[in-house]
């Protein structure tokens, strides 16, 4: 019996003693398990990475439709299996299948505002109507999110008044700061009328400028700008009620420097509308245009490309900062392999010298520029490193196909 056991532990530790082995010489295997489900991918990418032997030399990756209908179409769900040596499965992820459908492709700046869902806190400070005091604010923070106060849900500043109404010396505010929620029992303070007031400057909407990524061309569906759109003062991502987006005017460019990011100084008037803007999102803003005329070049299409044919490399961001749409050479610096949403996917660098004449790399108002590699959108550029203007972060475009779809 002692026999059997040791034989069996000794059988175990040599297992344990070649997956070790296999790690340590194959570096590459631990990535597989960085790898989320549902993302997107397609069969032209499965055999990229075989052919590159992305995941290493001893990894096999085949990709399994899943034969489900739903009506007349067939679901576009499937499954990647990552087989060791070929035939012993590592790990199995659920993943959706890329439209075969081309997409048109962005790359124009955009204006956009949108109404959003609670009062945001534009000042530290408290305001004494009656006696012109202003005092530091003890509760609340440029950026703070009021929701609700005293069991009244807050979508608008009339909103607050409402709420404020018949209460008494103190009330309980339900507010969100950095993506949290929070909850307070703060005092009021009378106006010249007697009614009640926090006190505070808040306002209900946000406005700004970003950049179109691209357009489905049967429905108008669009993403854009790659990133949450926040307060400016934290990282709340503001909950939507209603948006517009408008085509927009690029008057001036502020290139960026060494800790001084530059800008894209735009101007846009509501005549100039042009579609609604649903959904505000980690990875971009989402929704529907009304007409794509000034926002798309009819004749510039492209396939929206899955993170697995992400690679160190060359690569374009298409723009039109010299006023008309153009690419311009970057290189994929880093891509990571995410487990979740996330707008810092990749790390790229920016390479073309008319460019960088131009802009000095990544400037504000650049975000949702799309990236594209071998012919495919893969991302959008969201950030820029302050300290290095040249590179910056981009977003997987199927993180942001992903937001259409739900």
């Amino acid at each position: 019996m002692r026999n059997g056991l040791s034989k069996k532990k000794s059988f175990v530790l040599l297992i344990a003693v070649l997956v070790l082995f296999i790690i340590l010489n194959n570096l590459q295997l631990i990535n597989i398990f960085k790898i989320t489900d549902n993302f997107y991918v397609s069969y032209d990418e499965i055999a990229e990475v075989n052919e590159n032997k992305i995941f290493g030399q001893m990894v096999d990756v085949k990709l399994q439709e899943n034969e489900v209908k739903t009506g007349q179409e067939k679901s576009n769900e499937a499954e990647v299996v990552f087989k060791l040596f070929g035939f012993i499965p590592v790990k199995k992820v659920k993943v959706k299948l890329l439209p075969e459908e081309e997409v048109y492709v962005g790359g124009v700046p955009v204006g956009l505002t949108m109404q959003t869902e609670g009062a945001v806190v534009v000042s530290d400070t408290i305001v004494d109507a009656q006696t012109a005091t202003v005092t530091k604010n003890k509760f609340f923070k440029n950026g703070d999110l009021i929701k609700e106060i005293n069991g009244v849900k807050i979508e608008n500043l009339d909103d607050i008044d409402v709420a404020l109404q018949n209460c008494k010396e103190r009330v309980n505010v339900k507010y969100q700061r950095n993506n949290n929620d929070k909850s307070i029992d703060v005092e009021l303070i009378k106006d010249k009328s007697g009614n009640n007031k926090l006190g505070l400057w808040v306002r209900d909407d946000v406005s700004g400028v970003g950049t179109l990524t691209f357009v489905k061309k049967e429905n108008g569906q669009f993403g854009a700008l790659g990133h949450a759109v926040t307060n400016n003062q934290n990282e709340n991502i503001l909950p939507v009620i209603e948006g517009e987006l408008y085509s927009c005017n690029l008057v001036n460019i502020e290139k960026g420097e060494k800790n001084n990011p530059g800008e894209l100084r735009c101007v846009f008037v509501q005549k100039n509308k042009q579609g609604k803007i649903i959904k505000n999102t980690k990875v971009g803003i989402y929704g529907v245009l009304d007409e794509n005329e000034n926002l798309v070049d009819q004749n510039r299409l492209a396939k929206l490309g899955g993170r697995l044919s992400v690679k160190p490399g060359k690569a374009k961001i298409i723009s039109s900062v010299s006023g008309i749409i153009e690419e311009y050479d970057i290189e994929i610096v880093k891509a990571n392999f995410q487990s979740k949403c996330d707008d810092k996917s990749f790390v790229i660098k920016v390479v073309d010298k008319r460019l960088l004449q131009l802009t000095g790399g990544i400037v504000q108002g650049m975000s949702g520029s799309p990236i594209m590699q071998n012919g495919k959108i893969v991302g959008a550029v969201t950030h820029v490193f302050v300290s290095d203007p040249t590179k910056g972060y981009g977003v997987y475009s199927d993180w942001m196909l992903e937001q259409l779809a739900s």
